[in-house]
């Protein structure tokens, strides 16, 4: 059996000087997956680089989703994804999910202090 060398990345323990050195997609891979878990650091690194984010190959695009399990949709038929606008449309699709979340609830608690299912739906299509 051939002997062969693995070369193992953590992103996690590179510094930044070091991903940046990467000249393919791959930096944008590396920085994403380094930061995917913290929100505010990802946001900045995003804005940072955010012309190279805008044009990130597919592959690229399907690498991130794969590993980091962000959400990330775009066209199967785009060659390159605006990965800055799929994070956006994320952040407001979850915000909607919240609000729609805290509306079910208020109208389950309405409904238990025995509120009538009508005034409970118009007050819900009213706001």
């Amino acid at each position: 059996m051939d002997n062969y060398h693995v070369r193992l990345i953590a992103p996690a323990q590179m510094a930044d000087e070091e991903i940046m050195k990467f000249q393919s997609s791959m930096r944008e891979v590396m920085l994403f997956i380094k930061y995917s878990k913290d929100k505010e650091n990802l946001s900045r690194v995003l804005s940072a680089n955010e012309r190279r984010f805008r044009e990130v190959e597919s592959r690229a695009a399907d690498v991130i989703e794969a590993i980091t399990n962000s959400g990330i949709k775009y066209d199967e038929e785009d060659e390159v994804v605006n990965v800055c606008q799929a994070i956006q449309e994320m952040r407001k699709e979850s915000e909607r999910d919240g609000e729609l979340k805290k509306a079910r609830e208020a109208a389950g608690k309405l409904y238990e202090m025995g509120l009538d299912t009508d005034k409970i739906a118009q007050a819900a299509i009213s706001n």
